[in-house]
């Protein structure tokens, strides 16, 4: 069997036992940067398997937030690894990339998430994986749930999306509700307001 179709094969049978982990394969890049996924690691890359029970020390650790893509998007380093986590439970408005305009809210939302925790030590409580690869966490900075601080604030929505079985989303729509009431951020939009999902089918990538 090809080590891509292994790897694949050994990751869909432990997403089968435990939908909030799995095991997670680390690489190094050309830059030298190690790198993990618990997906599994690019085609022309070597990973090396890390059992559940080093993964599981994540929950334990503290990480540093070194970049903020979005409103709903970070990149952490700690514990010799680097990855990409996509906040769960949360979907904020879309920057639109290079080659697009963004969204009403989505620079706010970003920098706003920035003030937050950007260069900050963080604690992240894994849901598993997410679309590309990125790992599906809740972010705690001095015990405030980053994640739903910025459903508080009107600068994301509560994802209306499948949600991990393991995470209770009440908090999250309520906060939501809250800020729709208050017309906070994005939702002082009224009618012109759109959910990033509906924005994200009129405009594919």
């Amino acid at each position: 069997m090809r080590p891509a179709i292994q790897i694949l094969v050994t990751v869909l049978l432990a997403l089968s036992v435990s939908q909030a982990r799995c095991d997670v394969y680390s690489w190094i890049d050309e830059n030298g940067i190690r790198h993990f996924s618990n997906v599994s690691s690019p085609y022309d890359k070597t990973a090396t398997q890390i059992p559940e029970s080093v993964s599981s020390t994540i929950d334990k650790s503290n990480f540093t937030v070194i970049k903020v893509f979005d409103g709903d998007t970070v990149q952490v380093q700690g514990e010799d690894l680097e990855f990409r986590i996509r906040m769960v439970a949360i979907d904020a408005p879309e920057t639109g990339g290079s080659k697009k305009k963004g969204q009403p809210y989505s620079q706010q939302a970003k920098k706003f998430l920035e003030r937050l925790i950007q260069g900050k030590k963080v604690r992240l409580k894994q849901y598993g994986t997410g679309g590309y690869n990125r790992i599906l966490a809740e972010i705690f900075s001095q015990d405030v749930n980053i994640n739903l601080a910025m459903v508080r604030q009107g600068l994301a929505e509560v994802y209306r999306g499948k949600l991990p079985k393991t995470l209770d989303p009440a908090s999250y729509r309520k906060a939501e509700a809250d800020a729709r009431r208050r017309r906070s951020g994005m939702w002082s939009q009224g009618k012109a307001y759109k959910s990033p999902k509906t924005w994200r089918k009129e405009n594919p990538w």
